[in-house]
């Protein structure tokens, strides 16, 4: 059969290719540029996105013997890295993460071979013992991308950082897509429930991770009310899944616990052995959050054991009159001025703690 030929031609048509770029060009900017003036309405400021990628960033900054802050939102946002250089003589690296499990940021200093630094490790006892879930997920996602992250990712960092300096409708925690369609609250269902509503974006961040809660979320209103009320059924556990017997979920349960406290033992036990220093930090937590986690989480469990398996020192805020003075105007952080002056007050304490075994037993003792 004889083989055919056919040839396609794709025509052009003749339209005013330039104007009609410059027309959507134009659209485009204009509907951006509405965008951004709602969003300031709404509240928001321009300011950066806590991504993995800014948290690598400052995990490969950390040197032999730095300083470095572990833990979750309130090692993030009560402690100011400028009052901290002040008082330590070196400025700390930030790399405390929101909602997360700091344990393992924790192992992964532990086994990090050239650093013998001091790490202040913010200790919320349910989210540190966490045996899974999104705080430990939470973690894991930052340290892949500290371990894995590519040039390409490191270049896109970098422009969505000029971006994010400038515009204020880049909250990725708050104006995506999805995450606006997330606001749309569905009511639970038999075979679908409906996890807590995570608190809106209300905290201004620097390219060195320094966290400073915003004006608006530190007064009284219904931004500081949206936060506040959050926090209890985020900090409630969930109720063990009726697919698995109560007893057979709380054992292995207690198990995970178990081996937890085991692992940050050994963790501390191997940063201490080449030099390192650790301290363990109960930062402020105030209202009807308090009441939860003191019932949840007593001083006498989960702080207490951790400080006798580890041998590392512990301040515990309300033992000091000059520490628990502050309230927090959303029951769990500070507001940015207070955490200037609460850091004043817990750099000799920090001293104290991380200075050598004799000087510390000739000082006053820390109640675990």
């Amino acid at each position: 059969m004889p083989s055919s030929t056919f040839n396609f031609e794709r025509e052009v048509p003749a339209l005013p290719w330039h104007r009609l770029a410059w027309t959507v060009a134009l659209v485009a900017a204009l509907a951006a540029a509405a965008w951004e003036v709602r969003c300031r309405a709404w509240g928001y400021r321009p300011t950066l996105n806590d991504t993995s990628d800014l948290w690598a960033e400052q995990r490969r900054a950390v040197q032999p013997d730095s300083i470095v802050i572990i833990g979750a939102s309130r090692g993030l946002f009560d402690l100011d890295l400028d009052t901290l250089e002040q008082g330590l003589g070196r400025r700390p690296v930030q790399l405390a993460l929101v909602g997360s499990c700091a344990y393992p940021i924790l192992e992964n200093l532990a086994n990090d071979e050239g650093f013998r630094g001091t790490v202040i490790c913010d200790l919320i006892p349910g989210m540190f013992l966490a045996p899974g879930g999104p705080p430990v997920e939470n973690s894991l996602k930052a340290l892949k991308r500290f371990r894995n992250g590519t040039w390409a990712q490191r270049a896109s960092q970098q422009l969505g950082m000029a971006l994010e300096s400038q515009l204020a409708c880049l909250k990725q925690e708050d104006l995506t897509l999805a995450e606006l369609l997330a606001q749309i609250r569905i009511p639970n269902r038999p075979d679908a429930q409906v996890g807590p509503a995570l608190p809106p974006y209300f905290y201004t961040l620097a390219t060195d991770r320094r966290a400073r809660m915003t004006e608006a979320s530190a007064h009284p209103g219904a931004l500081q009310d949206r936060i506040k009320h959050g926090w209890i059924p985020l900090f409630t556990p969930p109720p063990p899944p009726d697919y698995v017997p109560k007893d057979v979920f709380l054992r292995g349960m207690g198990e995970a616990v178990e081996a937890r406290f085991k692992a940050i033992a050994a963790s501390v036990a191997k940063l201490r052995a080449r030099g390192g220093k650790v301290v363990f930090v109960r930062f402020p937590f105030t209202g009807e959050l308090k009441k939860l986690e003191d019932a949840s989480t007593p001083r006498a469990g989960p702080w207490t054991r951790i400080l006798k398996d580890s041998g590392a020192p512990g301040i515990y805020f309300e033992d000091y009159p000059e520490l628990a003075s502050f309230d927090c105007p959303e029951w769990s952080h500070l507001s940015a001025p207070d955490s200037v002056e609460f850091t004043k007050r817990l750099v000799p304490h920090l001293k104290q703690a991380l200075a050598p075994e004799v000087a510390r037993r000739s000082g006053p003792p820390g109640a675990p």
